[in-house]
This record gives C-alpha cells, sequence and structure tokens, in this order.
C-alpha cells in the first residue's frame, strides 16, 4: 500500500466492492459439497468464508460462512452446520489449510451418518468467487489523533478493504491501520496490538468499525495523556 511506504505518510482511506463470478462447482448433497471443496479456487473458499461480510444476511448470525449456512438451512443438518461455523479462518495461516479442515468436517459427517449420505438439499449450493475492486474515496488520515473520527465515519467497505482484505494483501498479513501506526513510534504500540486482538470473523462489519473506534479512542486519549 503505497501510502504506508514512508514514516509519517498520511492513510489514504479506500473503499471497495467484491465482483462476484461463478466457480464452476456446485452442490446438491453433502457428497457434492465434499468434491466442491477439493476442487475450486482458494479464492472461492476465501469469498464464502470473507465475502459475505459484504453482503447482507437474513439467516441467523450464527451460522457465519456459506457453507454452515447451506448445511442448515437447505441441506437441514444442524450437526454439520454447527461444526462448520466454528471455524475462524482468522487461525488459519493460508487458505488451504482452511480448506482441508472444512473438508475434513463434512467427510466425517458422512462417515458417522448414513442419513447425511442419502439427503439432497432443498436448493443447491453454487460456488462463487470474487474480485475486489478498491475505490479511492479522496479521504484522508494525516496523524493517529484522527484515526477515531475517521473509523466512525467509514462505510463497511472501508473497513473490510482495510481491516479484512488487508490481511491477505500484506506480507504479515496485518491490517492497513496497524501498518501506518508502526511508522509513529512506540508509544503506539499498546494500540496496534489492541487493534490486532480484534477477531473479525464472529463481527458484522458496523461492530468491527465500533470495536476500532473505541480502543482507537481509548489508547489515543492515553498517549496524549501521557
Amino acid at each position: 500500500m503505497s501510502n504506508m511506504d514512508t514514516k509519517h505518510d498520511s492513510f489514504a482511506v479506500s473503499d471497495c466492492a467484491l465482483l462476484t463470478i461463478a466457480a464452476g462447482e456446485r452442490a446438491i448433497n453433502l457428497r457434492e459439497l465434499a468434491q466442491g471443496l477439493r476442487d475450486v479456487e482458494l479464492d472461492s473458499i476465501y469469498h464464502h468464508c470473507w465475502g459475505r461480510l459484504l453482503q447482507p444476511q437474513f439467516d441467523e448470525p450464527e451460522y457465519n460462512n456459506d457453507f454452515a449456512s447451506w448445511t442448515y438451512h437447505h441441506f437441514h443438518d444442524k450437526t454439520v452446520a454447527e461444526r462448520l461455523s466454528v471455524i475462524d479462518p482468522v487461525e488459519y495461516a493460508d487458505i488451504e489449510e482452511l480448506r482441508q479442515d472444512l473438508l475434513e468436517i463434512v467427510e466425517t459427517r458422512l462417515d458417522e451418518s448414513e442419513l447425511a449420505q442419502f439427503s439432497r438439499a432443498g436448493q443447491q449450493f453454487i460456488f462463487l468467487q470474487s474480485q475486489l475492486i478498491a475505490l479511492d474515496t479522496g479521504r484522508s488520515v494525516n496523524h493517529p489523533r484522527e484515526l477515531a473520527e475517521t473509523i466512525s465515519a467509514m462505510n463497511a467497505g472501508s473497513i473490510y478493504y482495510h481491516f479484512i482484505d488487508a490481511r491477505r494483501r500484506t506480507a504479515d498479513r496485518r491490517d492497513d491501520f496497524s501498518l501506518w501506526l508502526t511508522g509513529w513510534g512506540d508509544e503506539y504500540t499498546p494500540l496496534i496490538e489492541a487493534i490486532g486482538a480484534i477477531d473479525p470473523y464472529f463481527s458484522s462489519l458496523q461492530h468491527i468499525r465500533v470495536m476500532l473506534a473505541g480502543v482507537c479512542r481509548e489508547h489515543l486519549t492515553e498517549v496524549d495523556h501521557g
């Protein structure tokens, strides 16, 4: 990200949108879901775990990836849905590891349940993948003390771009806010650690925005009065 190359550069606020396309795999039962998980590109796995954060959801929030949601709502197997839902992509070093654990859950369910082997879903699961399009908002942050107010005014696309997608773009899998703050000295280390402690996966983008703004206000007040 070019605005982080030089110490004390401003932080350019970006927005983003997802261009979604079919990935070429479909599933009507658990066996076909397992096959799709084996065959699709890693971008599809990423989309079904993270991309839904940018899309309005009307199902139960505990089924927080598309695989879990489909197995609950259309395959009607709460057991496998709950197992899939507790997977947290933040804990994985790469998407291939995430794929293998998702696949293991589905294959285990097939082995242990005759009903799961022969049931058909009421609606197909269509594997998708998406391309992220970054958009320049024309807004920037010139000093860390401006960060809390700026984050509070960000839309969901900006939060997704800087806090979620950044972990895929950056070499050390960090969010853009933390990377920018590293150029401002050791006094911002506690804030960087607080931002890094926020797990984005089990929250909405709106809740993530509130949490980010909150830790910024708390820690920047301490810096100003320190």
